[in-house]
């Protein structure tokens, strides 16, 4: 199963009523069934509640193009091989996991992000960073309604910014993505 971002916050369920069965769903899939599961920013934020985590406000958003750092355990997990450390990621998120189950390893981390990616058992994976990101990544997020109030919040030109970095990074950012997909790959059909 892979979950991926939008948004919504986990813990606005009445408002998204949809979030308690997507997190029940994740809870059977991971837990119960012990399936391969790979959530993305919203997808990461509901693996960490479905499977026992604590998910918040941050402490810091992040946006932008920045860097994201493997812990020793990243650096010893399949999925992070072959990925330069510390490594590009486009964030954007106003929530993060600030609590982890046991049983869950913290593969990589920012100074304003603890827990970037976390692994529950052997084949569920978070990423709290995109890895799906294209050239018409940025414009689709500008044309997405609950998005608009971020965009004014982050200044006049923030949107040509938040583009060029990543037309900039885009080269490296599809590189590692490439990367932890073939790695998850290799890993989930062992």
């Amino acid at each position: 199963m892979i979950v991926m971002g939008g948004p919504q916050d986990v813990w606005e369920e009445d408002q998204y009523t949809w979030l308690r069965t997507e997190k029940a769903a994740i809870r059977r899939f991971v837990l119960d069934m012990r399936r391969p599961f790979l959530g993305v920013c919203l997808g990461h934020q509901l693996l960490a509640e479905a499977i026992g985590g604590k998910v918040g406000p941050a402490r810091e958003p992040e946006r932008g193009v920045l860097t994201v750092d493997k812990t020793a355990q990243g650096n010893q997990d399949g999925m992070l091989q072959n990925i330069s450390n510390p490594m590009l990621a486009l964030q954007w998120h106003g929530a993060e996991v600030f609590e982890l189950p046991n049983g869950a390893a913290v593969l990589a981390n920012s100074s304003a992000c603890p827990i970037q990616s976390f692994r529950y058992g052997d084949r569920a994976y978070g990423l709290q960073f995109h890895v799906e990101v294209t050239e018409q990544t940025v414009p689709q997020w500008a044309s997405i309604p609950a998005c608009e109030v971020v965009w004014k919040t982050m200044g006049v030109g923030a949107l040509q910014t938040l583009k060029d970095e990543v037309d900039a990074a885009l080269p490296q950012l599809n590189r590692d993505a490439r990367a932890i997909y073939d790695n998850l790959k290799y890993a989930w059909s062992s």
